[in-house]
């Protein structure tokens, strides 16, 4: 049967409640029965039944003096009826579930800057204020978020984004929450020649081993702003990699210097053998925020889950601004 006849046909007039209204016919065994069952009269139990014969075109029921019995078709359309509604039922079941603001499942998507940085703080306090719920969290092999988490996104595969905004939302379906900007720092190892000297400018490294990011990239961008904002020209980096953890690993042997965002010093493992050089960025604005889809309706985890990053990062804002006074 072509689609177009499915739909106008079939599709358009076979509601749930006749589907409801047919098994407990068949359950009953009666007419007469199924709708006192239904609490309804038995003329509307009668009358949807012929309705479906007749859209169908196809017996339903056998009728004789003793009750009703479905036939070949109708045994086929029962089948079929039960497993709707046992789709349906599983479905309730998972709305309910989802509607519960504590538990489930939440997905979302993150970037290498906050998976290094703020995101375990903001998952430490979600896990510590909801321990029933359980957080997927989703990695792309990109620093720029928006090739294949904002693919995420559209297909439900998460919910939201926690990461490096870009500069200007372009996409009209997205909408962009910025958090926080994120300012770069001169990094070095904690051993190496250059975290002994106090007197530093940016001029008197740029001559030394670089780990920079790929050309192309995001964080390449705010690299090259940093150098050029200082009047100097982009270093020539030994290595170039969007890896933030290579970066790390590389710094902390002391023989390289590199551009980190603050929050990965704030927030990451405070076994790393690095030094943040006192050297002023010019750091050009680098937001770090969240994007959902425009006019979807979040799950109350996913609600729970903003809200928890706000919190912790509007507290560790506060706390940087107390220890620059």
């Amino acid at each position: 049967m072509p689609q177009t006849k499915w739909t106008d046909r079939i599709g358009r007039r076979v509601k749930l409640r006749d589907l409801h209204i047919a098994l407990a016919v068949a359950e009953a065994g009666s007419m007469t029965r199924a709708a006192e069952e239904l609490a309804v009269s038995y003329p509307v139990v009668s009358k949807t039944v012929s309705d479906l014969e007749h859209t169908l075109g196809v017996k339903l029921f056998d009728r004789s003096v003793s009750g009703v019995e479905p036939t070949h078709y109708g045994r086929v359309l029962l089948e079929s009826g039960v497993a709707v509604f046992d789709e349906m039922r599983k479905g309730l079941q998972q709305i309910e579930s989802i509607k519960q603001p504590d538990a489930g499942e939440l997905r979302i998507g993150s970037s290498i800057v906050t998976d290094a940085g703020l995101l375990p703080a903001i998952i430490e306090q979600f896990s510590q204020e909801l321990p029933r719920a359980t957080l997927h969290v989703l990695h792309v092999l990109h620093e720029n978020i928006a090739v294949q988490q904002y693919h995420n996104l559209r297909h439900r595969k998460a919910e939201l984004v926690f990461g490096r905004l870009p500069a200007t939302m372009t996409e009209p379906d997205l909408v962009a929450e910025p958090l926080f900007d994120e300012p770069n720092v001169i990094v070095a190892g904690s051993d190496s020649r250059w975290a002994r000297r106090r007197n530093l400018t940016l001029a008197d490294l740029i001559g030394e081993p670089w780990v920079l990011a790929e050309p192309g990239s995001l964080a390449r961008s705010l690299h090259e702003e940093a150098f050029r904002g200082s009047g100097l020209e982009v270093p020539s980096a030994k290595v170039l990699t969007v890896s933030l953890h290579l970066h790390l690993r590389l710094i902390e042997t002391g023989r390289w210097l590199g551009l980190i965002p603050a929050s990965v010093m704030r927030f990451g493992d405070k076994r790393m053998h690095l030094k943040v050089l006192p050297i002023k960025v010019p750091s050009p604005p680098a937001p770090v925020g969240l994007i959902t889809v425009k006019r979807r309706t979040l799950t109350p985890l996913a609600q729970r889950f903003i809200e928890c990053t706000r919190k912790v990062v509007s507290s560790e804002t506060a706390r940087a601004s107390t220890r620059r006074r």
